[in-house]
């Protein structure tokens, strides 16, 4: 650990400390799904299906949001979307059926400290637990560490949401410890716990995802062969 000029330990310095950009893009194209960033006028009629029409009000639980009670709600919700830049919306087509079947955001951007988090996740149950769905947070990984130049990826959750927790370490995300009755929200006390990945670990990460969004990794009925740990 380095020593400044009182004797005292200090991080190490950086060669490159300029700030990171803020996202601005339309458009993430992969293999099974494309991350686009979300309108009214594309989106509107996709997502109002899994955020109002069909949708499962447990999805909502750990959500800072409430579930919505008309479509007029969910319109003027995403025309805030859409003008948002911090966060930054977007929307997740599915290849197969062509139809829009999820939502996230990058939130949290902080260009001086080049951090951003992965937040705001709503997925139709047709897109949970699917190569598509996982595709689509590679997609946006690669584009905060490559294109945004950031170091620092976090996701957060509630520390009663196993799924969400599960789903950040398999995503390879590491646990980084609870803020205790860190929010209010809906009435209830909230612990959250932290998860992040860093861009020291995204190229052997990156590999990993690559091997694993192979179409040699699945069989017939798209089951995966190789887990993406083991991968």
């Amino acid at each position: 650990m380095p020593l400044n000029h009182y004797q005292q330990e200090v991080g190490p310095s950086l060669a490159d400390a300029s700030p990171g950009k803020m996202p601005d893009v339309a458009l993430l194209e992969g293999r099974y799904c494309s991350v686009e960033h979300l309108t009214v006028s594309e989106h509107y009629e996709d997502i109002l299906d899994f955020y109002f029409t069909n949708q499962i009000l447990s999805d909502w639980t750990y959500m800072y949001a409430d579930p919505f009670e008309s479509e007029e709600a969910v319109r003027q919700c995403l025309e805030d979307y859409e003008q948002s830049d911090n966060p930054y919306f977007f929307a997740i087509r599915d290849k197969a059926s062509g139809k829009v079947l999820g939502t996230f955001s990058l939130m949290a951007i902080t260009p001086k400290n080049r951090s951003v988090e992965m937040g705001r996740v709503i997925l139709a149950p047709a897109l949970q637990k699917t190569r598509a769905a996982t595709e689509a947070q590679y997609l946006l990984m690669e584009y905060v560490f490559e294109d945004l130049n950031y170091r620092r990826y976090e996701w957060k959750c509630d520390s009663l949401n196993r799924p969400s927790a599960n789903a950040a370490m398999r995503l390879g995300f590491t646990y980084e410890g609870r803020f205790r009755n860190h929010a209010i929200y809906k009435g209830r006390s909230r612990d959250t716990d932290w998860f992040s990945i860093i861009d020291s670990e995204w190229p052997v990460l990156k590999k990993r995802f690559e091997n694993w969004l192979s179409p040699e990794n699945f069989d017939e009925q798209r089951q995966q062969k190789r887990s993406l740990r083991d991968c």
